[in-house]
């Protein structure tokens, strides 16, 4: 099994998806004149101006739920495993793609928003309904949504709960082991997969409101301990810092792990802890009320900087730091060796270790508890994203139960991802990754080239912003933005105009308008 799986990867996970990752996020950095830069202190001001409605949610709480799915166990043990195999240098990647990546996250959310849809009740919307409705291809929707359905409702949770199994395990214990029909695991596993499994349904049968209720309150908490913990870890080294610095960025051009191994992890964790072109953030964005699509793609493209540039990067210190690690070269021999052999990169242990060493009798209890509620979070937001592809599919299909099959899925595939092997657990989710990078990242780089959509509602949001207005109005009809049904009657209710009307007389007015 981790052999076929690793042979899958390999084809996934090759140069040219890697570079797709760089390239997407370049791409849209350049025509957007890097966004992600000009407009940080706006992204600031959104994060906190909006507010819920009885259809959405808040702009905060969708970001909390995004970030949710962004900060989880590849902050912990996703660092650990770059560094493992690619060296100090793919942190520097990690951080490249993150800050490109931050523009490719405007576009998708952006997109997002655009195509949205109210579903009982709720506001729906992620990349099957963008491309549906910006590409007109249904059937290229669907393969996404089977795609993510399969991703984020059975691959990518097991992902999390093995290493909250894991943390869970080394910091008190394995209670003994149990004998089974399907193999023998220890008694903390197992009493861990019961207790995520059953927490888990008890949020998940509340909907929406409730993991962004939730999210809300736990995802801030948590990434600010960690953060806390992490400076303070780095305030007691506060001399190895230039060299920490110096090595990642040393390490990123000569590479101790091979230069392809560095760009390859680096790239690979970056993308799977920051969601960037995954096409997984899309979802939370199109649950929230804005009063203009650009607003949440702002928002959630500063949700990348608080997950690669803080998150992650507090790790990657307190690994570096401390010399809590290893790195493995392609043949498998270590190139550096600072811990026992039978450390594995695929877990948090390199990041336990490290906090224990700077806090003797905290590191193993801390990351096991931070962990936890990283992960547990981000099962949360891989619930919804998957929950929200079932929506979109129910459209067409008119089946009943689907959502409540996909809850008892999604908890059978965390226990059962909490005792398994790390290895196939990490391997199985780079798989669901990969497949949705690369038919996100495609998606959005095809309809950028049909009708430039992102770039037109960028444009109308700062022209607005210019204006000094106080109510920002969006008409997707005078940007020549077809099927945002959801914004035409938006509109029409706020200024009691068809978007068409207004549309025609902006253009007769001003020819060059919708150009």
């Amino acid at each position: 099994m981790q052999s076929f799986v690793d042979f899958l990867n390999g084809i996934i996970w090759s140069p040219v998806l890697i570079y797709l990752c760089l390239g997407a996020g370049l791409f849209y950095s350049i025509l957007t004149r890097f966004v992600q830069v000009r407009h940080f202190f706006e992204m600031w001001r959104l994060l906190f101006s909006g507010k819920s409605s009885t259809r959405g949610i808040s702009s905060f709480q969708a970001l909390a739920v995004s970030l949710s799915g962004r900060v989880g166990t590849g902050n912990i043990a996703g660092v650990a495993a770059a560094i493992g195999f690619g060296g100090p240098g793919a942190v520097f990647w990690m951080w490249v793609v993150a800050f490109f990546g931050a523009a490719t996250a405007y576009a998708e959310s952006t997109l997002a928003q655009i195509y949205k849809e109210e579903d009982n009740g709720e506001f729906r919307g992620g990349p099957a309904y963008y491309i549906e409705k910006a590409m007109g291809q249904k059937w290229y929707a669907w393969i996404f949504a089977i795609a993510t359905i399969f991703a984020c409702g059975v691959l990518l949770p097991g992902v999390q709960s093995n290493s909250i199994g894991n943390a869970v395990e080394s910091a008190f214990g394995t209670g003994g082991m149990i004998e089974t029909a399907v193999g023998t695991f220890s008694f903390a596993k197992i009493l861990t997969g019961t207790i995520i499994s059953i927490l888990l349904g008890f949020i998940i049968f509340g909907g929406v409101k409730r993991i962004a209720s939730f999210t809300q309150v736990v995802v801030p908490f948590m990434a600010l301990a960690y953060i806390i913990t992490a400076f303070v870890i780095i305030l007691l080294n506060v001399n190895q810092v230039p060299h920490v610095f110096a090595l990642i960025v040393g390490d990123a051009f000569s590479p101790m792990a091979g230069f392809g191994a560095a760009i390859g992890w680096g790239v690979k964790r970056g993308v799977y802890s920051n969601e960037a072109g995954q096409g997984t953030g899309p979802h939370a964005a199109a649950a929230a009320s804005v009063d203009h699509p650009a607003q949440q793609g702002l928002v959630q493209s500063f949700s990348i900087y608080i997950d690669t540039l803080l998150v992650c990067s507090a790790t990657a210190f307190m690994i570096l730091i401390t010399g809590a690690y290893n790195v493995s070269g392609p043949d498998g021999t270590f190139l550096v060796q600072n811990l026992a052999e039978s450390v594995s990169a695929n877990g948090p242990v390199f990041t336990q270790l490290a906090i224990e060493s700077a806090l003797p009798g905290v590191g193993k209890t801390f990351v096991a508890f931070a962990l936890f509620f990283f992960a547990f979070t981000t099962i949360l937001a891989y619930y919804y994203i998957a929950e929200t592809n079932i929506a979109y599919i129910r459209r067409s299909l008119k089946t009943e139960g689907l959502a409540f099959l996909l809850k008892i899925v999604i908890m059978a595939a965390v226990f059962y991802g909490t005792i398994k092997a790390a290895n196939l657990a990490w391997a199985m989710g780079d798989i669901g990754v990969g497949l949705m990078a690369w038919l996100n990242i495609v998606g959005i780089l095809i309809i950028y080239f049909m009708a430039k959509p992102t770039m037109r509602v960028l444009r109308d949001y700062e022209e607005q912003q210019a204006q000094g207005v106080t109510e920002y109005l969006f008409n997707p009809l005078k940007l020549g933005i077809k099927n945002a049904t959801y914004w035409e009657e938006r509109y029409e209710r706020k200024t009691g105009q068809s978007c068409a009307a207004a549309a025609a007389t902006d253009s007769a007015t001003n020819p060059s308008a919708k150009a």
